[in-house]
Order: structure tokens, then sequence, then C-alpha cells
């Protein structure tokens, strides 16, 4: 027996419609598939108003598909809060429902806030960071209770790991940025002590500057740059991958195992640096001075001995050890605020640098007020 072909599948199919009975209830009969539709848009009824109860029957169905329950969809144009349904067997109801079901308008957006408005949330979300960093600053003082009570604890591969990653492979970099600071200084200061007949001065100016300013404060923002930022991301990525979590269950303190090999590291690699910093910035306005002024390296060298105090050099050492400090712990802090994702791995890392930079040059000049008071 041959196939039917497609005509006679088409001629087959019962035309949809839809009527209202003597009940009040609205009667689908026909297949309401993509073919049986054809010619039912200019025979639909006027939907039921708004509100009515709205009893539909399908019991004279035939076929049914997605594209009869979106003509159904449109024809009842949402007044669908009182529909109840007759006659249909489970599939096409749960179709048509699931098709005509009322739609969940979106929550309104919340309003923008104004300038007031948004100025108060930044200083709560500020505030709110603030306390959280004391809690870490503390949460880190007991671990280093912890392990001077127990000094095995401390991991010493690690911080001689973080030593060399962070202080040696960064000497050709602050050696190269101290010299040019020198330079600029003593080349800055030569055109306006020639002036003045004060060429030997320029010992004085670059001494100074180099060592209680420039060398620990520039060396402290390569090293946010470096260090700070490399905290962050490494344990964030940890944090992201789960890793501090299976710490915390096998019994092993992160805090012990990861912030304070940075923190001692930091605080052992950075008064290093910028004892390397001062030399090598004193030797770049040693040579701007020879070069502008005629000023030997003897000569120099000679004034430099018996006019600057060694309280200068006490003073940038100090200095670095509170920069190391404060950039390790907002590293590591930062790095631990992450959140699942490597998006927030980039945007704590960021976060990390910038609060470092900021507290180091926040710390540099209390520092400069508390030296002045104490005539230091």
């Amino acid at each position: 027996m041959a196939e039917p072909s497609v005509a006679d599948q088409l001629a087959a199919v019962v035309p949809a419609s839809l009527q209202a009975d003597a009940a009040g209830a609205w009667r689908l009969a026909g297949a309401w598939t993509r073919q049986g539709l054809v010619g039912l848009a200019g025979r639909l009824p006027p939907p039921p108003a708004a509100g009515a109860a709205v009893l539909i029957d399908g019991s004279g169905l035939t076929g049914f598909d997605s594209a009869g329950a979106w003509v159904l969809r449109q024809w009842l144009a949402g007044q669908t809060a009182q529909a109840r349904w007759q006659g249909w067997s489970a599939p096409w109801q749960a179709l048509a429902q699931l098709a005509v079901a009322a739609e969940v308008p979106p929550p309104a957006q919340p309003p923008r806030p104004g300038p007031v408005r948004g100025l108060g949330l930044a200083t709560l979300r500020g505030l709110g960071q603030a306390q959280a960093l004391l809690a870490f600053i503390g949460q880190v003082a007991l671990a280093a209770a912890g392990v001077l009570a127990h000094p095995r604890r401390l991991r010493l591969r690690s911080v001689l790991h973080h030593v060399q990653i962070g202080g040696f492979a960064a000497l050709p970099i602050v050696g190269l940025m101290s010299f040019l600071v020198g330079v600029v200084v003593a080349y800055q200061g030569a055109d306006q002590l020639r002036h003045y007949g004060a060429n030997i001065f320029v010992v004085e100016l670059v001494g100074y500057a180099m060592l209680r300013e420039f060398a620990p404060l520039m060396t402290a923002i390569i090293i946010a740059g470096r260090s700070g930022s490399s905290y962050a991301a490494q344990i964030g990525t940890m944090v992201v991958t789960e890793e501090v979590d299976a710490m915390r269950t096998l019994g092993i303190a992160p805090l012990e195992q990861l912030v304070l090999p940075r923190l001692l590291a930091l605080a052992i690699a950075l008064p290093l640096l910028t004892v390397w910093a001062d030399i090598t910035g004193v030797f770049g306005g040693m040579v701007m001075a020879r070069t502008q002024l005629g000023i030997g390296f003897h000569e120099f060298l000679d004034r430099f001995g018996v006019e600057l105090r060694g309280a200068s050099l006490l003073v940038g050492l100090g200095k670095s050890l509170v920069f190391a400090g404060v950039i390790a712990l907002i590293g590591c802090f930062q790095g631990f605020r992450t959140r699942g994702s490597a998006d927030s791995v980039g945007r704590q890392t960021t976060m990390a640098v910038v609060q470092a930079i900021f507290l180091v040059i926040v710390v540099d000049a209390v520092f400069s007020v508390v030296f002045n008071w104490l005539d230091l």
C-alpha cells in the first residue's frame, strides 16, 4: 500500500477552530498545529473580558503543538488568571498551561543613589573594609604569637623563598630607579646652588633626600607593585581553587603558612633593598655632582661622612620596616577577600596595589610630621 503524499496528509488535517458553546466555554477543535492553524487568525473571536472566568475546553482537539500554544497565548492576551481547563489530554494541557501562564514582570530596578547617598554608601564600604583589615591584623598578631611560642611552626624555607623572590630579584629595578632619582635630585639642585656659589651643598641635598625620603619611599612603591600584587594574586588563586579551605580541613592554619612567611620575608628584604637604594641613589648624585659642579668623588664622600648623621640612615630603615608590614598585610588581606572567580582575583590584586601604595604614602607623611616634632 502506497504511503499518502504530503498533499493527502495536509488534506486530512482538520482545520483548527475556536468557538464559544452554549454554556459559555471556549471550545477548541481540530488540529491546533502548524498545518491546521492556516487561516485561523481571521476567524478568531474577540478574547474574553479582562478578569472574567474562562473555561477552555480541549475535548475536540485532534492535535496540539507549540504553534497552537503560541496562538492560544496571543488570543488570551494575558487574561489567564481565571482560566480553567476541561477535556484536555495531560501532555497538551501541560503545554497549553506553560504557554499561557501569566508572565511575572521583572523586578523594578532600584533607583540610582544620589550623590549624597552614594558618598554615604562609599563611606560605609570603606569603614567596613577598615574594620575587616583591623580584624585581619589581629588574627595575624595571634598567629605570630603562636609561632613565637612554637618557633618550629615557622616555615623558614618559605621565608627564604620569598626573600629571594621579593628582595634579590628586585635588586636591578630598585638600583636603576634609585640611581636615576639621585641623578635627578642632584641635577635639579645643581642649577639652583650654582647661582649662589653653594655647589658643595649638593652633598647634603642628595644625602638627606635619598636616605630619609626617596630611597625608602620609592623602594616601597616598587615592592608594593611587585610583591603586594603577587601576594594578593597567589592567595586569591588559592582561595578560588579551594586550597585554603583544604588547608583548614587538614588542620593547617592558613595565616601561619601563607601570611607570616611573606610578612617576615618582606620585613627582611625591604630594609636591605632600601640600603641598596641609598647606595645607588647617592652614587647617581655623585656622578651628577662631578659632571655639573666639578665636585670629585673623594670630596663628595668626605663631606657626606661629616655632614650626614647616622640618624638619617636609621630613619629610612625604620620607615622601610613599617612599609614592609603595610605592603605584606594589605596584599595578603586582599588575597583572602577573593571570592570565586578569576575576575575577583584581578579586582583584589588591583585593590591590593592601590591601597598599599596609598597607605605607604600616608604613613610616610605621618612619619615626616612625627620626625619633625622629635627633631630627628
